[in-house]
C-alpha cells in the first residue's frame, strides 16, 4: 500500500518536473547552507585548534608590562632577562623555559636574500613549542653560552635562500654576522592569524644580543609547564617567583602578563561556533521558505487533481488515502531537495576549505539532521494541503471543471 502510493507520488511529481524542480530549490539551498556553514565552520575551529596547538601544548607566554587595553598601560615595565628564564627553569610547575628576543633582519646567501623574524633563543624553545629539527642538529649547551654565530632555519627561509638543496653547513649573513646553517626545522605552515611560522630563523639568544640587537633585553619568555600541572597552579606560582624577582611590593599591580595559549584556544574556538552558529540560524532561514514553496505548491496542485480526487473517492478510497497520497508527496519532494542539498553543501564545504586552506571536516550528525529537518518540513507544510484533499466532497469534485 505505502509502496504503491509513493510510486503515484513520484508519478505526480514527475508530470510537472520544472515545477517540482522550483519548488524543492528552496529545500535545496537552505539544506546547502546549513551543511556548508557548519562544515566550514567545524573546519575553521579545528585549524584554530591545531594552530595554537602548533604554538605548544600546555604553554605559557611571559611578556613585561600589563595584558590590558586602554588607559592606564604600562609600557614602561623593564625587560627581562636572561637569569629570569633560569630562575623560572627552576619551579617545579615548569618543564621548560625558554628566553626570547627577536629581530627582523635581511638574511643573505649569494645572490638570494630574505627578510624574516629572527628568534634569539635557546633549544628549550624548540621544546615548548613542540617543533623538532628534521635536518642537521639543534644548538650544543656550548654553542648556547659562548653565542656561537650558528642558527636553524625554517623551510620558508631554506627556500627563498636555498631552494630545494641541503643548507646544513651553509653560511649566511645576518646584518655583518656570518651565520652557520646547523639545521632545518620542521615545517609548521601558517598560524591562526595567517602568518607563516616557516618564515623565522633560530639562532642563540646571546649571539643576537652581542653581535646584531647589542642589547641583553629579554622580550619574553615562553614556558611549558610540567606534566600534571594545571595552567592556574602553574601561573600562580610563576607569578609569585616573577613579582619576587621584581621586587613587586604586597597590592601593587604586577608589571608582567602571563597569556595561557589555551585560553586563547577556547576563546577563538568558542568566538568561532558563535559565528558559526548565527550564520547557519541565518540559512536556516531558506528551510522555511522552502516548506512555504512545498505547501503553496502542493495547495495548488490539490486545485488541480480536484476531479481526479473526486473520482478515487467516488470509486472507495478513503480519505486517509487520499491524505496519504498527498502528504508522502511533499514528504518525497522534501527529501529530494534534502538529498540534492547535502550533495551541493558538501561540494560547496569542501571548494571552500580548499580556499581557505582549512581542513574538510563534515559532520555526520549534521548531514542526518539536515536529512531528517527535511522531511520534517515536507510532513509540516504537507499536512494541510492533504488534509485539505482528503476533506473534498466527492460530487462537488467531480462537478469541478
Amino acid at each position: 500500500m505505502i509502496g504503491e502510493t509513493v510510486r503515484l507520488a513520484i508519478q505526480a511529481i514527475l508530470r510537472n518536473a520544472l515545477r517540482s524542480f522550483l519548488t524543492v530549490l528552496g529545500i535545496v539551498i537552505g539544506v546547502a547552507a546549513v551543511i556548508a556553514m557548519v562544515t566550514i565552520g567545524k573546519g575553521s575551529s579545528d585549524q584554530v585548534t591545531a594552530s595554537v596547538a602548533s604554538l605548544g601544548t600546555n604553554v605559557l607566554i611571559l611578556r613585561p608590562g600589563r595584558a590590558m587595553m586602554g588607559p592606564g598601560v604600562r609600557d614602561d615595565a623593564a625587560a627581562f632577562r636572561l637569569a629570569d628564564a633560569e630562575a623560572l627553569s627552576g619551579l617545579s610547575v615548569t618543564g621548560a623555559a625558554a628566553p626570547v628576543a627577536s629581530s627582523t633582519l635581511t638574511a643573505v646567501y649569494g645572490n638570494a636574500n630574505s627578510t624574516t623574524l629572527v628568534t634569539g633563543s635557546d633549544m628549550a624553545y624548540l621544546d615548548v613549542l613542540n617543533w623538532p629539527v628534521v635536518r642537521g642538529r639543534g644548538f650544543t649547551a656550548a654553542e648556547e653560552r659562548s653565542g656561537a654565530a650558528v642558527c636553524v632555519i625554517g623551510e620558508t627561509v631554506r627556500q627563498k635562500l636555498f631552494g630545494n638543496t641541503d643548507p646544513t653547513g651553509e653560511t649566511i649573513r645576518l646584518k655583518s654576522v656570518s651565520c652557520e646553517v646547523i639545521g632545518l626545522l620542521q615545517v609548521k605552515g601558517a598560524s591562526t592569524f595567517g602568518q607563516d611560522q616557516d618564515d623565522t630563523i633560530l639562532a642563540p639568544i646571546r649571539m643576537l644580543q652581542r653581535r646584531i640587537s647589542g642589547s641583553t633585553d629579554v622580550a619574553s619568555i615562553r614556558l611549558a609547564l610540567a606534566p600534571g600541572v594545571t595552567s592556574d597552579r602553574g601561573i600562580r606560582e610563576i607569578e609569585a617567583l616573577m613579582r619576587e624577582r621584581r621586587r613587586i611590593g604586597i597590592g601593587e599591580e604586577d608589571d608582567f602578563s602571563v597569556t595561557d595559549m589555551a585560553e586563547i584556544s577556547s576563546m577563538l574556538t568558542g568566538i568561532n561556533n558563535v559565528l558559526t552558529g548565527l550564520l547557519s540560524a541565518v540559512a536556516a532561514v531558506s528551510l522555511l521558505v522552502g516548506g512555504i514553496g512545498i505547501m503553496n505548491i502542493m495547495l495548488v496542485s490539490v486545485t488541480e487533481r480536484t476531479r481526479e480526487i473526486g473520482i478515487r473517492l467516488a470509486v472507495g478510497a478513503q480519505a486517509r488515502q487520499v491524505l496519504m497520497q498527498f502528504l508522502i508527496e511533499s514528504v518525497v519532494l522534501s527529501l529530494i531537495g534534502g538529498l540534492i542539498g547535502i550533495v551541493v553543501g558538501l561540494a560547496l564545504a569542501y571548494v571552500a576549505a580548499q580556499f581557505m586552506a582549512i581542513p574538510f571536516a563534515p559532520s555526520l550528525s549534521v548531514i542526518l539532521l539536515a536529512f531528517v529537518f527535511s522531511a520534517v518540513v515536507g510532513v509540516v507544510f504537507g499536512y494541510f494541503p492533504a488534509r485539505s484533499a482528503a476533506r473534498l466532497d466527492p460530487i462537488e469534485a467531480l462537478r469541478y471543471q
